[in-house]
Protein backbone atom coordinates (compact mmCIF):
# COMPACT_ATOMS: atom_id res chain seq x y z
CA UNK A 1 0.00 0.00 0.00
CA UNK A 2 3.14 2.31 0.51
CA UNK A 3 3.48 2.74 -3.52
CA UNK A 4 0.47 3.85 -4.29
CA UNK A 5 0.47 6.54 -1.10
CA UNK A 6 3.86 7.55 -2.40
CA UNK A 7 2.79 8.17 -5.98
CA UNK A 8 0.01 10.12 -4.36
CA UNK A 9 1.70 12.48 -2.59
CA UNK A 10 4.59 13.19 -4.79
CA UNK A 11 1.78 14.20 -7.55
CA UNK A 12 -0.09 16.38 -4.67
CA UNK A 13 3.68 17.66 -4.11
CA UNK A 14 4.01 18.74 -7.65
CA UNK A 15 0.69 20.10 -8.22
CA UNK A 16 1.36 22.14 -4.87
CA UNK A 17 4.77 23.56 -6.57
CA UNK A 18 3.34 24.23 -10.15
CA UNK A 19 2.78 27.65 -9.11
CA UNK A 20 6.10 27.99 -7.30
CA UNK A 21 8.47 27.59 -10.48
CA UNK A 22 10.34 30.23 -11.69
CA UNK A 23 8.16 32.28 -14.23
CA UNK A 24 10.77 33.27 -16.44
CA UNK A 25 10.01 30.04 -17.54
CA UNK A 26 6.84 30.97 -18.70
CA UNK A 27 5.86 32.09 -22.36
CA UNK A 28 2.83 34.19 -21.39
CA UNK A 29 5.04 35.92 -18.42
CA UNK A 30 7.87 38.12 -18.64
CA UNK A 31 10.46 39.27 -15.61
CA UNK A 32 10.28 42.78 -15.62
CA UNK A 33 13.70 43.65 -13.50
CA UNK A 34 12.75 46.21 -10.96
CA UNK A 35 14.81 49.68 -10.38
CA UNK A 36 14.11 53.11 -8.94
CA UNK A 37 12.66 55.69 -11.66
CA UNK A 38 11.23 59.25 -12.10
CA UNK A 39 9.24 60.19 -15.19
CA UNK A 40 8.50 63.76 -15.70
CA UNK A 41 5.01 62.47 -17.62
CA UNK A 42 3.94 60.80 -14.78
CA UNK A 43 2.70 63.24 -12.16
CA UNK A 44 1.04 61.32 -9.43
CA UNK A 45 4.63 60.74 -8.09
CA UNK A 46 6.64 64.09 -7.03
CA UNK A 47 9.73 61.89 -6.40
CA UNK A 48 11.96 58.51 -7.61
CA UNK A 49 9.45 55.20 -7.24
CA UNK A 50 10.97 52.34 -6.55
CA UNK A 51 9.92 48.91 -8.43
CA UNK A 52 10.39 45.57 -7.13
CA UNK A 53 10.97 42.91 -9.52
CA UNK A 54 7.64 41.33 -11.26
CA UNK A 55 6.48 39.65 -13.29
CA UNK A 56 3.46 40.51 -16.34
CA UNK A 57 1.74 39.14 -18.88
CA UNK A 58 3.08 39.36 -22.55
CA UNK A 59 -0.20 39.63 -24.04
CA UNK A 60 -3.48 41.33 -22.73
CA UNK A 61 -5.55 38.51 -21.25
CA UNK A 62 -7.42 36.68 -24.24
CA UNK A 63 -10.99 35.59 -24.33
CA UNK A 64 -9.72 31.47 -24.42
CA UNK A 65 -8.11 32.08 -21.36
CA UNK A 66 -10.71 34.11 -19.64
CA UNK A 67 -13.72 31.01 -20.55
CA UNK A 68 -10.75 28.97 -19.74
CA UNK A 69 -11.42 29.83 -16.36
CA UNK A 70 -14.52 31.80 -15.70
CA UNK A 71 -17.31 29.67 -18.30
CA UNK A 72 -18.18 32.21 -20.29
CA UNK A 73 -17.52 34.59 -22.72
CA UNK A 74 -19.11 38.44 -22.20
CA UNK A 75 -16.92 40.19 -25.07
CA UNK A 76 -18.38 41.94 -27.87
CA UNK A 77 -15.91 41.26 -30.54
CA UNK A 78 -15.72 37.45 -30.51
CA UNK A 79 -12.22 35.72 -31.16
CA UNK A 80 -10.42 33.20 -28.85
CA UNK A 81 -7.08 35.09 -29.55
CA UNK A 82 -8.58 38.67 -29.24
CA UNK A 83 -8.58 39.89 -25.54
CA UNK A 84 -11.38 39.60 -23.80
CA UNK A 85 -13.56 42.80 -22.99
CA UNK A 86 -16.68 43.99 -21.55
CA UNK A 87 -14.98 42.97 -17.86
CA UNK A 88 -15.41 44.98 -14.59
CA UNK A 89 -12.36 45.36 -12.45
CA UNK A 90 -14.39 43.29 -9.93
CA UNK A 91 -14.26 40.81 -12.79
CA UNK A 92 -10.27 40.80 -13.39
CA UNK A 93 -10.24 40.24 -9.59
CA UNK A 94 -12.16 37.20 -9.02
CA UNK A 95 -10.70 35.72 -12.39
CA UNK A 96 -6.65 36.34 -10.66
CA UNK A 97 -7.98 34.68 -7.70
CA UNK A 98 -9.65 31.58 -9.68
CA UNK A 99 -6.70 31.10 -12.16
CA UNK A 100 -4.60 30.90 -8.96
CA UNK A 101 -6.52 28.51 -7.21
CA UNK A 102 -6.70 26.64 -10.96
CA UNK A 103 -2.85 26.78 -10.84
CA UNK A 104 -2.10 25.64 -7.26
CA UNK A 105 -1.12 29.28 -6.61
CA UNK A 106 -2.49 31.04 -3.18
CA UNK A 107 -4.68 34.12 -3.96
CA UNK A 108 -3.66 37.23 -3.81
CA UNK A 109 -7.34 38.75 -3.01
CA UNK A 110 -9.49 38.56 0.11
CA UNK A 111 -13.02 39.52 -1.60
CA UNK A 112 -15.86 39.92 0.97
CA UNK A 113 -19.26 39.99 -1.62
CA UNK A 114 -21.46 40.37 1.38
CA UNK A 115 -20.54 43.83 2.62
CA UNK A 116 -19.85 47.13 1.00
CA UNK A 117 -16.89 49.31 0.49
CA UNK A 118 -17.12 52.18 2.64
CA UNK A 119 -13.99 53.39 0.37
CA UNK A 120 -15.57 53.27 -2.39
CA UNK A 121 -17.61 56.91 -2.91
CA UNK A 122 -18.80 56.31 -6.51
CA UNK A 123 -22.77 56.48 -6.58
CA UNK A 124 -23.46 54.89 -10.05
CA UNK A 125 -21.19 51.41 -8.48
CA UNK A 126 -23.55 49.40 -6.79
CA UNK A 127 -21.30 46.13 -6.18
CA UNK A 128 -18.59 47.90 -3.79
CA UNK A 129 -16.90 44.70 -2.57
CA UNK A 130 -14.11 44.62 -0.51
CA UNK A 131 -11.44 43.71 -2.26
CA UNK A 132 -7.95 43.50 0.24
CA UNK A 133 -4.79 42.01 -0.55
CA UNK A 134 -1.92 39.64 0.83
CA UNK A 135 1.02 41.10 -0.19
CA UNK A 136 2.81 37.54 0.56
CA UNK A 137 1.14 35.23 -2.04
CA UNK A 138 2.14 33.79 -5.26
CA UNK A 139 -1.18 34.12 -7.03
CA UNK A 140 -2.42 36.43 -10.07
CA UNK A 141 -2.77 40.05 -9.84
CA UNK A 142 -3.54 43.37 -11.30
CA UNK A 143 -0.26 45.14 -11.58
CA UNK A 144 -0.31 48.53 -9.80
CA UNK A 145 -0.02 51.77 -11.51
CA UNK A 146 3.30 52.15 -11.46
CA UNK A 147 4.40 48.67 -12.28
CA UNK A 148 2.40 49.20 -15.59
CA UNK A 149 3.86 52.44 -16.84
CA UNK A 150 7.21 51.44 -15.95
CA UNK A 151 6.22 48.39 -17.80
CA UNK A 152 4.70 49.83 -20.63
CA UNK A 153 7.51 52.29 -20.63
CA UNK A 154 10.31 49.51 -21.20
CA UNK A 155 11.46 49.42 -17.88
CA UNK A 156 15.69 48.81 -17.27
CA UNK A 157 15.71 48.28 -21.04
CA UNK A 158 13.49 52.08 -22.01
CA UNK A 159 14.08 53.92 -24.80
CA UNK A 160 12.08 56.97 -24.02
CA UNK A 161 9.49 56.18 -26.46
CA UNK A 162 6.29 57.91 -27.43
CA UNK A 163 4.15 54.80 -27.17
CA UNK A 164 5.02 51.83 -25.77
CA UNK A 165 7.99 50.51 -28.05
CA UNK A 166 7.68 53.20 -30.49
CA UNK A 167 7.03 56.71 -31.78
CA UNK A 168 5.15 55.68 -34.10
CA UNK A 169 1.94 54.54 -32.83
CA UNK A 170 0.59 52.34 -35.94
CA UNK A 171 3.67 49.84 -35.73
CA UNK A 172 2.60 49.07 -31.75
CA UNK A 173 -1.21 49.57 -31.13
CA UNK A 174 -4.38 49.05 -31.90
CA UNK A 175 -6.58 52.48 -31.92
CA UNK A 176 -9.30 54.36 -33.89
CA UNK A 177 -7.44 55.23 -37.05
CA UNK A 178 -5.97 51.60 -37.94
CA UNK A 179 -8.47 49.14 -36.34
CA UNK A 180 -10.70 48.73 -38.93
CA UNK A 181 -11.44 48.23 -42.24
CA UNK A 182 -9.39 51.37 -43.95
CA UNK A 183 -7.02 53.68 -42.21
CA UNK A 184 -8.98 56.44 -41.05
CA UNK A 185 -7.80 60.24 -41.17
CA UNK A 186 -8.80 63.73 -39.52
CA UNK A 187 -10.03 63.92 -36.44
CA UNK A 188 -11.52 61.69 -34.10
CA UNK A 189 -15.22 60.83 -34.58
CA UNK A 190 -17.26 57.96 -34.03
CA UNK A 191 -19.69 57.89 -36.59
CA UNK A 192 -16.58 57.22 -39.04
CA UNK A 193 -15.35 54.66 -36.79
CA UNK A 194 -18.86 52.72 -36.26
CA UNK A 195 -18.85 52.48 -40.26
CA UNK A 196 -15.57 51.62 -40.21
CA UNK A 197 -15.72 48.16 -38.73
CA UNK A 198 -13.59 48.86 -35.91
CA UNK A 199 -12.85 46.04 -33.26
CA UNK A 200 -10.30 44.57 -31.04
CA UNK A 201 -7.30 42.87 -32.89
CA UNK A 202 -5.75 39.20 -32.02
CA UNK A 203 -3.08 40.15 -29.23
CA UNK A 204 0.46 40.24 -30.40
CA UNK A 205 0.35 41.46 -34.13
CA UNK A 206 1.57 44.74 -33.54
CA UNK A 207 5.80 44.96 -32.37
CA UNK A 208 6.45 44.81 -28.54
CA UNK A 209 8.12 47.37 -26.26
CA UNK A 210 11.63 46.96 -25.12
CA UNK A 211 10.48 44.24 -22.69
CA UNK A 212 8.46 41.78 -25.00
CA UNK A 213 5.32 43.11 -24.07
CA UNK A 214 2.84 43.24 -26.74
CA UNK A 215 -0.11 45.72 -27.18
CA UNK A 216 0.29 47.91 -24.15
CA UNK A 217 -0.38 51.15 -26.41
CA UNK A 218 -3.61 50.17 -27.60
CA UNK A 219 -5.96 47.26 -28.52
CA UNK A 220 -7.73 47.54 -25.30
CA UNK A 221 -7.76 49.57 -21.71
CA UNK A 222 -6.03 47.80 -18.90
CA UNK A 223 -7.26 48.31 -15.62
CA UNK A 224 -4.94 48.58 -13.17
CA UNK A 225 -5.33 47.98 -8.94
CA UNK A 226 -5.52 51.99 -7.60
CA UNK A 227 -8.06 54.26 -6.96
CA UNK A 228 -7.56 57.41 -9.55
CA UNK A 229 -6.49 60.11 -7.64
CA UNK A 230 -3.57 62.67 -7.70
CA UNK A 231 -1.76 61.03 -4.85
CA UNK A 232 -1.69 57.61 -2.70
CA UNK A 233 -5.03 56.82 -1.33
CA UNK A 234 -7.01 54.00 -0.31
CA UNK A 235 -10.50 55.58 -1.63
CA UNK A 236 -12.12 57.21 -4.72
CA UNK A 237 -14.69 57.22 -6.69
CA UNK A 238 -13.32 55.16 -9.89
CA UNK A 239 -10.34 52.88 -10.85
CA UNK A 240 -7.51 53.49 -12.89
CA UNK A 241 -7.21 52.10 -16.50
CA UNK A 242 -4.10 52.54 -18.87
CA UNK A 243 -2.93 52.38 -22.13
CA UNK A 244 -5.80 53.03 -24.97
CA UNK A 245 -7.71 51.22 -27.09
CA UNK A 246 -9.08 50.52 -30.31
CA UNK A 247 -11.38 53.17 -30.01
CA UNK A 248 -9.03 55.55 -28.68
CA UNK A 249 -7.30 58.71 -29.64
CA UNK A 250 -3.12 58.34 -29.84
CA UNK A 251 -3.09 60.55 -26.78
CA UNK A 252 -4.57 57.82 -24.36
CA UNK A 253 -2.07 55.09 -25.88
CA UNK A 254 0.66 57.04 -24.33
CA UNK A 255 2.34 55.44 -21.51
CA UNK A 256 1.61 58.32 -19.13
CA UNK A 257 -1.74 58.73 -20.07
CA UNK A 258 -4.22 58.02 -16.78
CA UNK A 259 -7.51 56.80 -17.39
CA UNK A 260 -10.19 56.17 -14.84
CA UNK A 261 -13.94 54.53 -15.18
CA UNK A 262 -15.72 53.23 -12.15
CA UNK A 263 -14.80 49.48 -10.85
CA UNK A 264 -17.91 48.10 -11.90
CA UNK A 265 -17.83 49.69 -15.48
CA UNK A 266 -17.31 47.55 -18.58
CA UNK A 267 -16.93 48.33 -22.11
CA UNK A 268 -15.98 46.88 -25.48
CA UNK A 269 -12.39 48.07 -25.23
CA UNK A 270 -11.93 47.69 -21.39
CA UNK A 271 -9.35 44.42 -20.65
CA UNK A 272 -6.50 43.68 -18.51
CA UNK A 273 -3.47 42.06 -18.29
CA UNK A 274 -1.75 40.02 -15.41
CA UNK A 275 0.89 40.28 -12.87
CA UNK A 276 2.60 38.28 -10.39
CA UNK A 277 4.99 39.16 -7.44
CA UNK A 278 8.30 37.89 -7.22
CA UNK A 279 9.04 36.47 -3.95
Amino acid sequence: MRKPIFFLFAAIMIFISSCMKDKSEDLDLVLVKGDSFFNRYFKIYKKSVAISDFYISKYEVTQKEWVKIMGINPSAFKGDNQPVEMVSWYDCVEYCNKRSIKEGCQPYYDIDKYKKDTKNKSELDSIKWIVTINEKANGYRLPTEAEWQYAASGGEMSKDYKYSGSNKLDEVGWYWKNSGDSTLTGSWAWNEIEKNNSSTKPVGMKNPNELGLYDISGNVREWCWEWYKDFEVESGYFRIWRGGGWIGGEHACRPSYRGKFEANGKGPDQGFRVCRSKL
